[in-house]
């Protein structure tokens, strides 16, 4: 499915999109503040910026999952309905400064919007997988509770290309 996305943004031509953090490197640790009051962080969202969305974008989507062998693809964070003129996500976004339209959905908690890391203690380094997908639909009808696999499903036949950001959490 990923080569399918990559694909379809190089078939657009112009600049692939890139997706950016300025709270860590890609593939660097998160820091303490972004995960879970559990594993002595505070929650707080990540802060997200993109760029260079192919030309027909009319909506962003993104997920955030650890796709871990012990966390079995642990949802963290899905959004849909993200403007198409939307660039970024500030720090601390979630449940308080979304772009206007977004809609948080149901994280493997049973919580709308962001929840930070948080694995088992002595499972090593979780990888926290942040997609965005640019979207050729103004918008996306998922209840909240519709999980990865819903969230998948909406998408098919819908992405224009997508970008990732991964970083990495273990206590």
């Amino acid at each position: 499915m990923v080569m399918v996305m990559l694909a379809a943004s190089q078939l657009q031509g112009g600049d692939v999109m890139k997706l950016t953090s300025n709270a860590f490197p890609d593939e660097g640790k998160i820091p303490q503040k972004y995960v879970m009051p559990g594993a002595g962080g505070q929650n707080v969202s990540v802060p997200l910026a993109w760029a260079g969305p192919p030309a027909g974008t009319q909506s962003f989507a993104l997920s955030m999952v650890d796709p871990h062998p012990v966390a079995r693809n642990w949802v963290h964070w899905l959004v849909v309905n993200i403007p198409a003129g939307a660039t970024a996500l500030e720090e601390g976004a979630s449940g308080r400064k979304m772009p206007a339209g977004a809609v948080e959905l149901k994280n493997s908690w049973g919580k709308a919007g962001y929840g930070g890391p948080q694995p088992p203690p002595g499972t090593g380094d979780h990888p926290y997988v942040f997609t965005l997908y640019a979207l050729k639909v103004p918008k996306l009808d998922l209840k909240p509770d519709a999980g990865l696999a819903g969230f998948n499903q909406a998408l098919a036949g819908k992405v224009l290309a997508s970008a990732k950001w991964t970083g990495h959490y273990g206590r």
